[in-house]
């Protein structure tokens, strides 16, 4: 356990601070572009990316390519060196092919992932122009995700949680410039010019760039000289590939999913402008923060160590590892889920409610995050038990898995949009996706413990329900901030909001952490003995 937190606590830092600046560039990207139809196109053509990435080569790294390295580095008389420069080689390469290629195919991938865009329309023009100046970070992005893979193996952990942090500074700037350039302007599609679309095009792929750039120099203090070999046939991209066609199969499935979600929402905003693409990519950002801090932290310190424990067949110990991580991330997620759930529009509201964006617009934003915190816990959990899995080396299960609750996920996200006014339409798809992932995590939980010989699924419920049980006066002391003030000042505006998170949100993690200690979780007086003997230096 500890030496699973100080792993932790170090790329938990660096993820703190790339969150924190992560915040700031969406607060900026808010004021800048606004959540209606300049804000909904912008989303729209940066989300496509990530997809392609995700399909690719995102999901093969964690489940394939990790254990693999792992593998090269115990077997191969030179520690695998060479293994991981044709790594790097491929995944160059190839990456500049796709992205070439999808620069061309920008018309067909928007109008794959939006609904009512008509082509020719200014709105489908500016999401297809955006798109073409941001497809090309696909190469820089999945460089530095094998480079950042390749960091992990070797315990160097602190690289790639900072480098975002690089890149969230250069879009931030880039962001700034677009909205002095454009005055009070900055939102309107209807005025805004091609030069300025390539400022936040051109800008948006600097920040990959930048981020790459500082992963590989990284890479290079931790002495790894890259030297290109195309020496393919030493590469094992057979065994890679017949291992990875089943993770390339459940990523598939995911954004498939993504694709109908990022229909329907966009159908929704062109109903009701200010409630598709933009509020649902804001909510799910703030959503995916405290995963982003505490569950990949944990999950990249841990796969590698349950990958080394399954080659050694020692089930006890990858048992104690996912054991120690669950409790880990529980400790952290279950407060935080329930203050999502209680103060969503206070959060939004200081954040997003600037410049092209109005206060109700963030409050939408707001109600989103609320629906989201439902799923906080199964999502993590979910994520968790796919790690245990990929250490055993099967990713086929994760797509039977993954292919089911994506099934589930579209019946209901369809479900909802059918019978939900359009106002309401993306905090049903969040409903959807917080079901989804309850259910996906038992069925997932089932079927890893028999794979591992038992989960130890009774002393972790116990423990998960003692941290519920001790954050559950956090919940009530935050609801009642919320009663009072707006009961004493009125709706929500930004210093209300504030109000509202330093005593709701503060003094509530405060008691979240007193009750808990007093209860006696370990998890938690960890943590706090952990910070307490930093402060103390």
């Amino acid at each position: 356990m500890s030496r699973l937190l100080r792993a932790s606590a170090v790329m938990a830092a660096g993820t703190m601070v790339s969150r924190v600046t992560g915040f700031v560039r969406t607060m900026v990207l808010a004021y800048a572009v606004g959540t209606a139809a300049l804000g909904d196109a912008y989303n729209a053509a940066y989300a496509i990316p990530y997809s392609i990435l995700d399909l690719l080569l995102l999901g093969v790294l964690s489940s394939v390519v990790v254990p693999m390295i792992v593998r090269a580095q115990k077997e191969d008389p030179d520690g695998g060196r060479a293994y991981e420069q044709r790594l790097l080689t491929i995944a160059a390469v190839a990456l500049v092919v796709v992205a070439v290629l999808a620069v061309l195919a920008a018309p067909f991938l928007i109008d794959l992932y939006t609904t009512g865009w008509a082509p020719g329309s200014r709105k489908f023009e500016v999401a297809v122009m955006l798109a073409r100046l941001i497809l090309p970070q696909l190469a820089f992005f999945g460089v530095g995700a094998v480079a950042g893979a390749i960091l992990n193996t070797r315990d160097r952990f602190a690289a790639p949680m900072w480098a975002p942090v690089v890149n969230n500074l250069v879009v931030i700037c880039v962001l700034l410039g677009y909205a002095v350039v454009t005055g009070g302007t900055q939102g309107d599609l209807a005025r805004v010019t091609d030069s300025q679309l390539v400022l936040l095009g051109l800008g948006t792929t600097a920040g990959i760039v930048a981020q790459a750039a500082v992963l590989m120099l990284a890479l290079k203090r931790a002495g790894f000289d890259f030297t290109p070999r195309f020496d393919v046939r030493n590469a094992r991209l057979g065994e890679m590939g017949r291992a990875g066609v089943w993770t390339i199969g459940y990523v598939v499935v995911g954004q498939l999913g993504f694709m109908l979600t990022t229909n329907l929402a966009s159908a929704a905003g062109d109903a009701v402008p200010g409630h598709g693409i933009t509020p649902y990519t804001f909510a799910f950002q703030l959503f995916q923060l405290p995963y982003g801090v505490i569950g990949v932290s944990v999950i990249t310190a841990m796969l590698p160590r349950m990958s080394r424990a399954v080659s050694e067949n020692r089930l006890g110990d990858v048992r104690g590892e996912f054991g120690s991580s669950v409790r880990l991330i529980g400790s952290v997620m279950v407060p935080v889920s329930l203050l999502l759930m209680v103060l969503g529009p206070a959060i939004t509201v200081p954040i997003y409610a600037h410049g092209a964006t109005s206060v109700a617009d963030a409050v939408y934003i707001g109600n989103v995050l609320q629906v989201y915190g439902l799923a906080l816990v199964p999502f993590a959990i979910f994520q968790l038990l796919l790690r245990v899995f990929y250490s055993f080396g099967d990713t086929r299960t994760p797509v039977y898995v993954g292919a089911t609750t994506t099934a589930v996920n579209a019946l209901l996200m369809w479900i909802f949009y059918q019978a939900l006014p359009p106002a309401y339409t993306v905090m049903g798809l969040a409903f959807a996706y917080a079901v989804t992932y309850a259910l996906g995590a038992v069925a997932a939980w089932w079927l890893a413990s028999r794979r591992a010989g038992g989960l130890g699924g009774w002393q972790i419920g116990m423990a998960l329900t003692r941290m519920y049980l001790a954050a559950l006066p956090t919940a009530g002391l935050a609801l009642a901030v919320v009663w009072v003030v707006q009961s004493a000042f009125g709706g929500l505006d930004f210093v209300n909001s504030l109000i509202i998170l330093a005593i709701g949100g503060g003094l509530g993690m405060v008691l979240y952490l007193g009750v808990a200690h007093r209860m006696r979780i370990p998890e938690v007086n960890s943590i706090v003995g952990m910070v307490a003997g930093r402060v103390g230096r």
